[in-house]
């Protein structure tokens, strides 16, 4: 997601044409590992917190986590939305999904398949990327809070070593 992010931003402020096919491509793979990981999370549960922290911090904790887990599936929700609807296609790496819609009069331009939805799919996909960056650095920050400030096991754990009391 943090590729994706950065690629789309480089992509938005150097018209970098060229990497949408790629950067498309990849969030059509992500709805696939996004919903996986959605489903196992609610299977599994959230993890219990390895020591008590405030209330404060367990809500804001609660609301960061959310953040990503939204931000996550409506980032390539909302991108597909933008680029099926608004007539551009969705591709995956050579095969359309969701072929490009030409203008018959000037192929080199596209007519929208719906221009309000591929519209608020835009609005998204923009307000998205911007929360979903910032959760993820309140996400780092809060993981080296508690390497750095509490020295409590979360960051270790979060890389994938078992912790046990």
């Amino acid at each position: 997601m943090i590729g994706m992010l950065a690629s789309g931003v480089y992509m938005h402020e150097n018209d970098a044409y060229s990497v949408y096919p790629w950067h498309k491509s990849f969030g059509v793979l992500i709805v696939v590992f996004v919903l996986w990981r959605i489903f196992w999370r609610i299977k599994n549960g959230w993890p219990k917190p390895v020591q008590k922290y405030s209330t404060a911090e367990v809500a804001l904790s609660k609301i960061v986590h959310w953040l990503l887990i939204l931000g996550t599936i409506l980032m390539p929700v909302s991108g597909m939305m933008m680029s099926g609807l608004g007539g551009h296609g969705i591709p995956l790496f050579g095969i359309e999904l969701l072929p490009r819609n030409p203008d018959a009069i000037d192929p080199s331009k596209v007519v929208p398949l719906n221009e309000t939805l591929a519209g608020l799919g835009k609005a998204l996909h923009g307000l998205g990327g911007n929360l979903l960056i910032a959760a993820i650095l309140l996400h780092i920050a809060g993981a080296l809070k508690h390497h750095l400030i509490d020295k409590d096991f979360t960051l270790k754990r979060m890389l994938g070593k078992r912790i046990e009391k």
